[in-house]
């Protein structure tokens, strides 16, 4: 599904509309912040981030370390790199498989993950 791309800093772009999406999704959790972190736009839950837009498309997600090989079986998901390191904890989920039901089911993984982690000093 494609979006509307709007300029993040530095220049690169992100999927605003996806970004629309995940909003209300989060609207319920308390602590929900917005931040622009790697040219796409990260929601975070008291301070840990659960989810991002990517500005390479799709979402990034949060993920317990130990489910990450189940998880990479469902379809359209991918390691998490940057810098051509494997960013362990975080998966890439394809924009086109992000079907409503798709996006509700990641943000929710990413979610529980960032509740699970200690409070931020």
């Amino acid at each position: 599904m494609l979006g509307t791309r709007t300029t993040s800093g530095g220049g690169q772009m992100f999927d605003e509309a996806l970004a629309a999406r995940v909003r209300p999704l989060l609207a319920d959790q308390p602590e929900v912040t917005e931040k622009r972190m790697f040219g796409g736009l990260a929601f975070l839950l008291g301070g840990h981030m659960a989810v991002a837009v990517s500005a390479k498309g799709g979402l990034m997600v949060r993920v317990p370390p130990e489910r990450t090989g189940e998880l990479l079986a469902e379809p359209g998901v991918a390691p998490m790199e940057m810098r051509g390191r494997e960013m362990r904890g975080w998966l890439r989920v394809d924009a086109a498989v992000l079907d409503d039901d798709e996006l509700a089911h990641w943000v929710e993984v990413g979610a529980d993950c960032a509740r699970s982690l200690p409070p931020q000093a």
